[in-house]
């Protein structure tokens, strides 16, 4: 349906009715989670009623000062030395394609950095964003808005991390191309904002290979967060921070957020599930909260930063920061200095159809894989031995496409019909351009003439010609 927009109306903001509301709301929902015999929970339950016998109704803006101070002893009584302390660090969760095609995501995106750019401009908090994909259509499509997204990471508030071009799926693609996942994106974020990410951030993919950790360390990336496990059927994933082991022995410093959730609001049932769902208790302290509007768009909002400031340092709540990935995991790993090891796959008990579906996708995912080898040896090959121009920006950009289409809901097949029609498309295209390139390569290397001359790409010999030759 298309919609339009009729009427839009300004409304003034009475500070301390907004201030009581948040107030009242936090206190409602901290009470809501503490033991019914909790003497804690019954000092709230008062203070509220207090308030609500001080608030008139018919003049809420001229009672609320009066009503707001019912409540200070209940929100000034500190956390308990031993809380449960959490970073949140704001986010948006933003499929490359799911439920809609790559064009909306762009809006998507759009939409959501101009809400968190404006918020940066007026509060106080990190909010971080993965997916070199996504930053780079703002380049191109808003470079305005991308002026912005600059400004505030030179600032400290706009953080780029992950690492890869977008939250790939980690089962499906060959090695070379979850190495390229972070060569490209690393390479991005260091050449446009001079920042050498040091964490892969997959909240949602759906398992992870054992091979990881030994490219994440290769990649220079020293932490590893997901949440994607707690989705488990059947299984309870025993660790929230712990070392993954990958196939060679590699370790990363690994962490789940306990909270289960990649969209918190930072309400009292999300704290309250991430301190009570914590599985290291008696090792470790920390925690890691992602909070904002996701998949719709929107990321953070103010609502969420006042609950965050308000649980700062709160009786019976854990307390919240609001911190970079950065000072989590460095908080993290000096909290915890002998974590458990978890080794090999990370198996998700869950979306299992999803890789036995749409083999289009799946084969041309494949194919233009090995395509783009080839079209590397063989232009290289060209360059090398007759000093032909080496197609370095059309390869790049075919290889960006490829990593694009690698993307969790896209190469698994949990996207809906319209992406897969586009990503069978953009392989078809994709193939012709890598085909053209290794024939003007081969050419160049054999040279005029009609003597039929047999490639071979792999790498050992085959049919009697030499692993990378010819004959």
């Amino acid at each position: 349906p298309l919609y339009q927009l009729r009427q839009a109306d300004i409304a003034l903001r009475h500070t301390d009715t907004a201030a009581l509301y948040h107030d009242a709301e936090v206190l409602d929902q901290l009470m809501r989670q503490l033991p019914e015999n909790s003497p804690r929970r019954h000092h709230i339950l008062r203070a509220l009623e207090r308030m609500l016998d001080t608030l008139d109704l018919h003049d809420i803006p001229g009672t609320a000062t009066a009503a707001r101070n019912q409540l200070t002893d209940a929100l000034t009584a500190p956390a308990h030395p031993s809380a449960h302390q959490i970073s949140a660090v704001g986010h948006a969760h933003i499929d490359s394609a799911w439920l809609w095609p790559i064009r909306e995501t762009i809006r998507k995106v759009a939409r959501t950095i101009a809400n968190v750019t404006t918020l940066l401009d007026h509060h106080d908090f990190h909010f971080a964003m993965s997916q070199a994909q996504q930053l780079a259509w703002i380049k191109t499509h808003h470079p305005k808005l991308y002026d912005r997204v600059r400004h505030h990471i030179d600032r400290g508030g706009f953080v780029p991390v992950g690492g890869m071009w977008v939250e790939s799926d980690t089962n499906m693609p060959g090695g070379e191309a979850l190495a390229r996942q972070l060569i490209h994106g690393k390479r991005f974020f260091l050449d446009e904002f001079g920042i050498e990410t040091r964490e892969v951030w997959l909240p949602d993919s759906f398992g992870y290979s054992a091979a990881l950790p030994q490219l994440i360390h290769q990649a220079g990336n020293t932490w590893f967060l997901t949440q994607k496990l707690s989705w488990n059927q059947t299984n309870r994933f025993p660790h929230h921070t712990f070392h993954w082991e990958g196939i060679d022995g590699t370790r990363i410093f690994t962490h789940f957020p306990p909270a289960d959730t990649y969209n918190a609001e930072i309400t009292g049932a999300e704290l309250a599930r991430a301190q009570n769902n914590f599985s290291e208790h008696g090792y470790a302290n920390h925690s890691l909260l992602p909070f904002g509007h996701g998949d719709g768009g929107g990321g953070p909002t103010r609502d969420m930063l006042e609950r965050a400031h308000r649980t700062h340092n709160l009786e019976g709540s854990p307390q919240v920061h609001l911190h970079t990935p950065t000072e989590f995991f460095t908080a993290a790993e000096a909290d915890h200095t002998q974590p458990a090891v978890y080794s090999g796959e990370l198996y998700l008990e869950l979306h299992r159809g999803t890789y036995t579906s749409q083999a289009r996708t799946k084969q041309g995912n494949r194919r233009s894989e090995h395509l783009l080898r080839e079209a590397e040896l063989w232009c290289t090959t060209a360059t090398l031995n007759h000093h032909t121009p080496y197609p370095y920006d059309q390869l790049d950009t075919l290889w960006k496409q490829v990593l694009l289409n690698q993307f969790h809901d896209i190469l698994p097949g949990s996207s809906i019909a319209w992406v897969h029609r586009e990503a069978e498309n953009t392989y078809a295209d994709i193939a012709d351009q890598l085909n053209t390139l290794i024939d003007q390569a081969q050419q160049t290397l054999t040279g005029p003439g009609d003597t039929p001359i047999t490639f071979n790409a792999a790498p050992h010999t085959h049919d009697d010609i030499p692993a990378l030759g010819a004959t």
